[in-house]
């Protein structure tokens, strides 16, 4: 008898976790939730329950939220438990180096954060084309490629498509019209690229186009493949290997990205200076 009462009780008890991880939780909050629910305490410290509302997931099935709830109070308790053996055996001199990281972490924090509101405020963002271009020309050597780069155009056609002989002839001239003509046949095909007056890198390409990469790094009018999957022509105008310098066109983000990066580290530092200096004026800063 009391074997059986035993196993009512377990099993009460886990009904009771499982409809509070689902149901009494809930997905969403309820105005009734904004009440400080303790779900869990160890010695003076409480887990409240909007706090695991706010970590819950949402859409979570109901035995994935049991496990969900398990784990997080688990995981609280362990902390809060850790935490209290730790405060309760570090030494003074610990503490006092601890404390010491703390603040200056802090005052890094609470610089940084100050240093970044001015600079969004006057930091002047635009670049122009003269500005990029006169700073990659002066380091330009700096911009080498880590990877290989071509001017290319490519379609690619199912294997039943019935104007691929007009579609080549097309794809080969050098009459801009003719790629016109071609580009309005554009929903016949499974991909395509035609602007070959762009760089674009060559492992990226090997990604949709199954040719081999020594293919595509040469110049050709062009070559084509056929597999399973549909027939490829490809015609390379440009080739730019690894290691050499990178073209201002490719580069051109990330030049005005390094731009206003100097810009930032001069602004600051006029900052810096400023602050200082008015400081002094004002007799707050003194030198003994």
């Amino acid at each position: 008898m009391r074997l059986n009462n035993n196993r009512f009780l377990f099993f009460s008890l886990i009904s009771v976790f499982f409809l509070f991880s689902c149901d009494y939780l809930g997905l969403e909050k309820k105005e009734s939730d904004k009440k400080s629910i303790v779900i869990a305490s160890t010695g003076t410290e409480k887990l409240y329950k909007e706090e695991l509302l706010k970590v819950l997931p949402r859409n979570i099935s109901s035995q994935d939220s049991l496990v969900f709830v398990k784990s997080f109070i688990n995981k609280w308790a362990t902390n809060i438990l850790l935490l209290e053996k730790a405060k309760n055996n570090i030494s003074e001199k610990d503490n006092n180096s601890i404390q010491e990281l703390v603040n200056n972490y802090k005052e890094s924090l609470l610089i940084n954060n100050y240093k970044e509101k001015l600079v969004k405020q006057k930091l002047d963002t635009i670049v122009n084309d003269t500005e990029i271009e006169a700073y990659y020309n002066n380091y330009n050597s700096n911009f080498k490629l880590n990877e290989d780069l071509v001017k290319i155009k490519y379609l690619h056609v199912s294997n039943d498509f019935n104007e691929l002989d007009e579609a080549k002839t097309l794809f080969t001239s050098d009459n801009i019209s003719d790629l016109d003509l071609l580009t309005q046949q554009q929903l016949s095909f499974i991909r395509y690229h035609f602007n070959d007056s762009i760089w674009l890198s060559v492992e990226n390409i090997l990604l949709k186009l199954p040719f081999k990469k020594e293919e595509l790094l040469k110049k050709t009018k062009i070559i084509q493949k056929q597999d399973s999957l549909g027939v490829y022509l490809a015609s390379v105008s440009d080739v730019l290997e690894r290691n050499s310098v990178a073209p201002l066109e490719y580069v051109k983000p990330t030049v005005k990205q390094m731009i206003l990066h100097q810009r930032k580290l001069e602004l600051i530092r006029e900052i810096e200076k400023i602050i200082v200096q008015d400081a002094v004026k004002n007799e707050i800063f003194k030198t003994y």
